[in-house]
């Protein structure tokens, strides 16, 4: 398989239904269904307690879980949200920080505003930034990304890592986040998605669905968080169907670009 292709997209004006992929109403639909603990709680409400709860864990078992390549992933997504050079960044579902602290090291003149839901995600965000130098160009505060709390055409860019699965409505956090853009501004989304080359394909779905949840049940203090990154990447539309929705929610075109044999999607459209 070859693990190192980019696909490209040019949208044009023809009815969703002419496009290959999942239908995104059946995928909005499966999505919001898909909740941590099941409970009679919204999925935004759950969401901000799973992270909050491994919060203090959280940046240890993405290194241990992806043996480190998350960090390449986050590398990646940061190279290509600023090729443009963009002088105001939001990084939404910022969580500890990563790709907001990456970008504001990278350009030190980039103002980058780091939004999440957790408030104990943000506070270790903060306090990474205060070890880094870099409270002078990073700002982080708590927000719904799906109302957010920023007026028209404020960003250069817009950048979601690992965090659009967990939208309530995923088209409306995709339309905030065209909202906020400027007029040929882009946006750039990291997010897992499911192998498709035999065996590695087997390998990948044993060890997200058994092996993963193990290891981040003896270790944080949640031992739904692991079932449920497992069940969220089963019913988020990766490929093509993300390019869609992107469509569907005004981006004028895009492109993705698989890594490490499609465990992970680099998706990237302008406004």
């Amino acid at each position: 398989m070859n693990t190192d292709r980019t696909c490209y997209f040019t949208f044009e004006t023809a009815p969703l239904q002419h496009f290959a992929g999942i239908k995104p109403l059946h995928a909005k639909q499966s999505m919001s269904k898909v909740t941590p603990y099941g409970t009679q709680a919204s999925k935004k409400e759950q969401v901000t307690d799973m992270f909050d709860n491994i919060a203090p864990k959280y940046d240890l078992l993405n290194r241990v879980l992806s043996m480190g390549i998350d960090v390449q992933w986050r590398k990646k997504l940061v190279q290509q949200a600023t090729i443009q050079a963009p002088k105001c960044v939001l990084d939404i579902a910022t969580g500890t920080g990563d790709v907001a602290l990456m970008i504001a090291k990278k350009n030190r003149a980039t103002q980058v505003t780091g939004l999440d839901i957790s408030a104990q995600m943000l506070a270790l965000a903060r306090k990474k930034a205060s070890r880094s130098h870099l409270t002078s160009n990073t700002t982080f505060i708590n927000g719904d990304s799906e109302n957010l709390p920023f007026p028209d055409n404020s960003f250069d860019t817009v950048t979601v890592a690992f965090g659009v699965r967990n939208f309530e409505d995923i088209e409306a956090g995709l339309s905030e986040c065209r909202r906020v853009l400027k007029s040929g501004g882009t946006m750039a989304v990291l997010e897992f998605s499911q192998p498709q080359s035999t065996p590695f394909k087997q390998i990948y779905n044993l060890y997200f669905r058994y092996v993963l949840p193990l290891i981040g049940r003896l270790t944080s203090k949640d031992p739904k968080a692991y079932t449920y990154l497992f069940e969220s990447v089963q019913t988020f539309p990766q490929g093509q169907a993300f390019m869609e929705l992107l469509h569907r929610t005004g981006f004028s075109m895009g492109s993705f670009k698989p890594l490490t044999f499609g465990i992970c999607t680099l998706y990237w459209s302008t406004k």
